[in-house]
């Protein structure tokens, strides 16, 4: 499907809410990216919505041309702490059916974009090390491997480790304490 058949949205609970939930339980159920166990519930997924609003953070996706949501990406706090304020932490999920198109890259350029905007300083993507296809992404992106911490996670009878890749912008132009 050429890119023109595709277009970039910003998500709401209630046109995207289903789609994303689906997408984030494939990826539990089925994969390493989310260390998590148990699929995630409507309700979590209208709190998540709302975290998202309430903090300014966009969610992006990518609709084909019948309004079917393809891929997705967010950013959010990275610690909650003050002076961390310029530093968040994305993540990014295509729907299983249509990986290795383009669609993560063109998402993650619309987060980088968004970040930019939002005078945000450091993006950072917690990725796990076993991962080749989104380390790879985010290297073509710029996006430096800052550290990973080794046996942190355990999913599908074995220790994970989480690969930390980060990208500087060249925002804020004037950032301030407190």
């Amino acid at each position: 499907m050429p890119m023109t058949d595709h277009t970039v949205v910003r998500c709401d609970y209630e046109q995207h809410g289903n789609a994303i939930l689906e997408i984030f339980n494939d990826a539990i159920v089925h994969s390493t990216a989310l260390y998590e166990y148990k699929p995630r519930t409507r309700q979590f997924m209208q709190n998540w919505f709302e975290a998202k609003s309430t903090g300014g953070f966009p969610v992006i996706g990518i609709e084909d041309g019948a309004g079917a949501l393809l891929a997705f990406g967010s950013y959010g706090t990275f610690r909650a702490f003050p002076a961390f304020k310029y530093t968040v932490e994305h993540s990014v999920y295509v729907h299983k059916d249509h990986r290795g198109r383009g669609l993560g890259r063109t998402v993650m350029q619309e987060l980088i974009a968004a970040a930019r905007e939002s005078d945000v300083h450091a993006m950072i993507g917690g990725i796990d090390a076993t991962n080749s296809g989104s380390i790879a992404l985010h290297e073509q992106l710029g996006f430096k491997h800052v550290g990973t911490l080794p046996q942190v996670g355990f999913k599908f009878g074995r220790w994970l480790d989480l690969a930390f890749y980060q990208l500087l912008l060249d925002t804020p132009a004037h950032p301030i304490d407190g």
